[in-house]
């Protein structure tokens, strides 16, 4: 079955899903990169995380181990939400069904 595209593009309940969509992925990206981006710069252009943190691990470690978490959280979330973005539009793509067979 082919779908009208630029139907369903235009349709207001498409657009609030896009929005919301974009609405959450866009602030957890800037996180992922700047949380990301900022450990090589904090390591290679600062000594605070050469510094001991507790026994004989360093910040650097904690950064490190902390990101790996970080990464895992991430996913975590944008899973749970992407099954419900996926609801959502098996939702319009059913009223968009419904709306054909009329």
């Amino acid at each position: 079955m082919a779908y009208d595209y630029d139907k369903i593009a235009k349709d207001e309940a498409f657009q609030a899903l896009k929005a919301k969509r974009n609405g959450f992925i866009f602030p957890v990206t800037v996180f992922f990169v700047i949380a990301t981006l900022l450990f090589p710069v904090l390591t290679g252009y600062t000594t605070f995380l050469n510094n001991e943190a507790f026994w004989n691990i360093s910040w650097a470690w904690i950064y490190a181990l902390m990101l790996f978490i970080m990464v895992w959280v991430l996913v975590t979330l944008y899973m749970n939400k992407a099954k419900s973005f996926d609801r959502a539009s098996e939702g319009l793509i059913a009223k968009y069904k419904r709306g054909q067979n009329r």
